[in-house]
C-alpha cells in the first residue's frame, strides 16, 4: 500500500483506498474503536481488526468482549462475501427503539478471515456515533457498504450512487 508521506490530521499514516489491496486484507489496529447509539454505548473496545479493500473505506471488527450484546437483537438479514463469507445481522435496540440490521458478524468466516469470528461491525449510517481513538468517523454514502471514513482514509469511495460497478 502505498501511504501518503507524512500523517493526516488525525496522526495517523494517509491512506487512498485504491491503494487498498484485493481480495482485501485483514489488520489488527490498537486504536479505541466505539460506537454510541440512543445515548447508549454498543461497542467500545481498545482494539479492533479492520478490513482494508479497494475502493472501499475500512470496516472495523469488534472483539465480542467489546460489544454490549444486550443491544443487540439477531435479526433475519444474511449476505455473503466472496472473501469472508456469511454474514448474518443484528438489529441495535436502545430503549425499545431499533435500528434494523445495523451490525454484522461472520459466526464462521472463509480460513483467510478466520481471526474475525463472532466480532462485531456496524454501520455509521445506522447508529448515532462511530468513533476510532477520538475522531468522530464519516459513513460512506449508500446502505451496502459500512466504511468507516477517517481524516487519514481518502477516497474517492465506493457506495455512492453511480459507483455499483467500479
Amino acid at each position: 500500500m502505498n501511504a501518503t508521506p507524512g500523517p493526516a490530521i488525525n496522526g495517523k499514516p494517509v491512506e487512498s483506498v485504491w491503494d487498498y489491496p484485493r481480495p482485501p486484507r485483514l489488520e489488527w489496529v490498537d486504536w479505541r474503536i466505539r460506537v454510541r447509539h440512543g445515548g447508549a454505548t454498543v461497542a467500545d473496545s481498545p482494539g479492533a481488526f479492520r478490513v482494508l479493500e479497494t475502493s472501499q473505506p475500512p470496516a472495523y471488527y469488534v472483539p465480542p468482549a467489546g460489544v454490549n450484546i444486550d443491544v443487540l437483537l439477531a435479526n433475519a438479514r444474511e449476505t455473503f462475501c466472496e472473501w469472508k463469507g456469511l454474514a448474518t445481522y443484528a438489529d441495535v435496540v436502545v430503549d425499545g427503539h431499533a435500528r434494523v440490521a445495523a451490525a454484522w458478524v461472520y459466526r464462521r468466516p472463509s480460513v483467510s478471515f478466520a481471526d474475525m469470528v463472532d466480532h462485531w461491525a456496524f454501520y455509521p449510517q445506522a447508529v448515532d456515533e462511530c468513533w476510532v481513538d477520538d475522531e468522530q468517523v464519516n459513513a460512506n454514502e449508500g446502505s451496502f457498504y459500512g466504511g468507516w471514513i477517517t481524516a487519514n482514509v481518502t477516497g474517492p469511495f465506493k457506495g455512492g450512487p453511480g459507483t455499483l460497478h467500479w
